[in-house]
């Protein structure tokens, strides 16, 4: 399954946006839904931010919103890099973003797809989604599944991995898929 860059799975853009609520970002890293200037809304039972190692820690039913985009998981843990202070004695602050890990319950819908995990991590310098644990990737009636779902971010393409080996293995990477279907639209009734 390949997902494409643009109006695709937008992760990443989700992930910079529940940093925006914590951290000076462009508006440009705001972006949870591919093209929309919305606002990115974020809830949680409760945040912990923590600046000595400039980390933001969403817990309890973590869900960020934009248009129809939509990031939920137990816990969001939004990590900064440590930006060094600009004279002797000032204090150190956070600079951009490395990364993101979502932990329990992860779902990442968009209009036409979701994927669930038990566990995501964007890593900001390699551009890339890992999608850990029990993976479903869906998009219209197509659905793919693994134990691992890798995406690389500018080009939409992914790799679904499993450790089975061998035919008549249990465990290993499905695929069912709808040929007349069009992206993101429900197969045609009989």
């Amino acid at each position: 399954m390949k997902f494409p860059p643009s109006g695709g799975l937008r992760l990443p853009a989700l992930l910079a946006g529940a940093a925006l609520m914590v951290a000076p970002l462009g508006p440009a890293q705001a972006q949870l839904a591919a093209g929309s200037n919305a606002p990115v809304d974020i809830t949680a039972d409760e945040l912990e931010v923590i600046n000595a190692r400039c980390q933001a820690i969403w817990r309890g039913s973590a869900e960020a919103l934009q248009d129809g985009s939509r990031l939920r998981a137990d816990v969001l843990t939004i990590r900064y890099a440590a930006a060094r202070p600009a004279r002797t004695g000032a204090e150190s602050t956070c600079g951009a973003l490395q990364g993101l890990d979502a932990q329990g319950s992860v779902y990442y819908v968009t209009p036409n797809q979701r994927v669930r995990a038990n566990a995501a991590v964007y890593d900001a310098a390699s551009d890339t989604i890992t999608m850990t644990g029990d993976v479903v990737a869906a998009q219209g009636q197509n659905v793919l599944r693994g134990e691992r779902l890798v995406i690389q971010v500018a080009t939409g393409q992914a790799r679904m991995e499993t450790s089975a080996r061998g035919a008549g293995t249990p465990g290993r990477v499905r695929g069912v898929f709808y040929p007349n279907q069009t992206q993101g639209q429900p197969a045609p009734k009989p």
